[in-house]
């Protein structure tokens, strides 16, 4: 980067963390340092909650998930809106009438200790190492722009977020998250702006939108029916609606996030603001990527973005192979520019036979140039058989890097460092306040003071801290990272949410009935998702139905009163 991105990147991150930091000063008992004093205003939840789950992974491999796959993953969220209409009539007002600080406190007080404590620990276990995939994020960010191991980066930058967490609680988090939020709104609107500029002359953002679609990327809406399918309508509305309703109903980095509201009224103006907002700007940021694939049709990409990996292979004894691989793969792509070229020309045309022969030659030439590719990536393997050969996390950032202007880089790298410090402080407070709250000040030290309890909150994040820093290291061997975690939720937040629909619906199963449910439906959940018998959003919807089931068919024999009159 250049001295002017550095300056921008170095101002950018120190304005947020300071004023966050200024702002939640005084955090000095437990209500205000882990819900803030259950005092912000709707327009900070909902930022704040947008912010916690728009992480680092959202702006780094979102747009290099629509350049491989198209625009299909948006059908992620179609369940979302309904998710949080729900959310607002039945978590929050309950949430908030108890004024509880983690979620799982209300579990012990409807069913028992056994299953506030289970719940709890398939939290701490998801949340523990989906944090450790958003540390990784921007890991990968620096190390690719000081080329320096990537262990060192991960390191770096959470032990940065955990001082920053520690420090300032889940005010410093809120406060922080609500300016994040807008200027990353301004940078990825200026990114998309670029990206359209950057397109050679004669094309424009209709014609790459056309050129994209002709290629299989415009692919938004999908409404056949198979429970393989990982990204359809009913994915999106069935298992979307069930994960992102256990995501913003039960895991307390999102159920922390809105019992700062100052009352329940504001929690549900914030969660709906959010279901309304989410969905348009995932879209959005899917349509960089869009647009970014479509601005590698006419300027050559490199052959794997990963620059990593292509390092290691051009200095192993494939050097030779690799490099004639990519003699051929730049013959190939001037093929594919003609074709793209000459796509174009017959859309303005408008002559569909000449169309339809212009597209069936450029698909022709992109499997010609996928070929090659993969070939390529076939000798990474070889050359190392734990190489990341999975490189669509390095999609935008490669095309960040090399060709968007001073200052404006600095600005994009600075909000995928926000985006991660927003989500992973949100995620280690969430881990704290779970841990010492459902654990510690429950079973452990019931009768400590508030001052005890925030220093072990503290040590808590730090602990925690360590744990996501761990995962973290493995993380580069997950895939897409949007992916993957996901796909790790998926295995748990089903069955927790099942727990919540029990609580609130089903008042005569009992907390024994229960706690064996969740047991058992996790290991169905488990063994689907092993198994790889349906796409991985539907684990959602199996872990909670399974659990609901589970606990009507054993609650009467585990709930029988004993028989008064035996031996009269």
């Amino acid at each position: 980067m250049s001295l002017t991105d550095w300056i921008v990147l170095a101002v950018t991150l120190s304005v947020i963390i300071t004023y966050g930091i200024y702002k939640s000063r005084g955090s000095k008992n437990l209500d205000q340092y882990l819900v803030g004093g259950r005092s912000l205003p709707w327009y900070h939840i909902g930022l704040s909650v947008m912010a916690t789950q728009a992480s680092a992974i959202t702006f780094l491999s979102a747009p290099g998930l629509a350049y491989s796959d198209g625009m299909r993953f948006v059908q992620f969220y179609f369940g979302l809106p309904l998710a949080m209409i729900v959310l607002c009539i039945t978590f929050v007002p309950i949430f908030h009438r108890l004024k509880v600080y983690t979620a799982y406190e209300f579990l012990e007080q409807r069913f028992d200790l056994k299953t506030r404590a289970l719940t709890a620990f398939l939290f701490l276990l998801q949340r523990g190492l989906s944090t450790g995939i958003t540390i990784y994020a921007p890991s990968i960010i620096l190390s690719a722009i000081l080329q320096i191991n990537v262990v060192y980066t991960t390191l770096f930058i959470g032990t940065l977020v955990i001082v920053y967490t520690v420090y300032g609680g889940t005010k410093a988090v809120s406060y922080t998250q609500m300016l994040q939020m807008s200027i990353i709104f301004a940078g990825m609107f200026l990114a998309g702006v670029t990206v359209v500029m950057l397109l050679p002359d004669g094309v424009g953002f209709k014609n790459s939108l056309q050129l994209a679609g002709k290629l299989g990327r415009m692919n938004v809406i999908d409404w056949r029916f198979d429970p393989k399918n990982q990204y359809s309508v009913w994915s999106g509305l069935v298992g979307g609606f069930f994960l992102q309703l256990s995501y913003f109903g039960t895991d307390q980095s999102q159920v922390g996030r809105y019992l700062t509201g100052s009352s329940a009224g504001q929690s549900r103006i914030g969660l709906l603001m959010n279901g309304l907002i989410k969905i348009p700007m995932q879209f959005l940021i899917l349509l960089i990527g869009i647009l970014v694939f479509a601005f590698y049709q006419f300027t050559q990409p490199p052959m794997f973005f990963n620059r990593n990996e292509v390092e290691q292979i051009k200095t192993s004894r494939y050097a030779v192979q690799y490099q004639r691989l990519e003699t051929q793969y730049a013959q190939a792509f001037k093929s594919k520019k003609e074709k793209s070229e000459a796509l174009l020309n017959a859309l303005d045309s408008k002559d569909k036979k000449g169309i339809d022969a212009a597209q069936s030659r450029l698909q022709q030439a992109t499997t010609e140039a996928d070929t090659l590719r993969k070939q390529g990536i076939a000798l990474m393997k070889q050359n190392n058989a734990l190489a990341d050969v999975n490189d669509t996390n390095y999609v935008f950032l490669n095309f960040v890097t090399h060709y968007l202007p001073k200052g404006l880089i600095g600005l994009l790298i600075a909000i995928v460092f926000l985006a991660s410090m927003g989500s992973t402080a949100s995620a280690l407070n969430s881990l704290a306040s779970t841990t010492v709250v459902d654990i510690y000040k429950r079973v452990i030290n019931k009768n400590a003071s508030d001052k005890s309890y925030v220093t072990a909150s503290r040590w808590a994040t730090v602990f925690w801290g360590v744990i996501c820093l761990i995962m973290a290291l493995y993380a580069g061997q997950l895939g897409n990272l949007l992916e993957a975690v996901n796909k790790l939720g998926s295995y748990i937040y089903g069955v927790i949410l099942g727990v919540f629909v029990v609580a609130f619906y089903l008042k005569h199963i009992k907390g024994s009935a229960v706690f064996l449910a969740a047991i058992l439906a996790e290991a169905v959940v488990v063994y689907v998702g092993y198994t790889d018998k349906v796409a991985y959003l539907w684990l959602n919807a199996l872990g909670c139905i399974a659990l609901v089931l589970i606990a009507l068919v054993v609650n009467p024999f585990l709930n029988k009163k004993p028989d008064t009159k035996a031996g009269l």
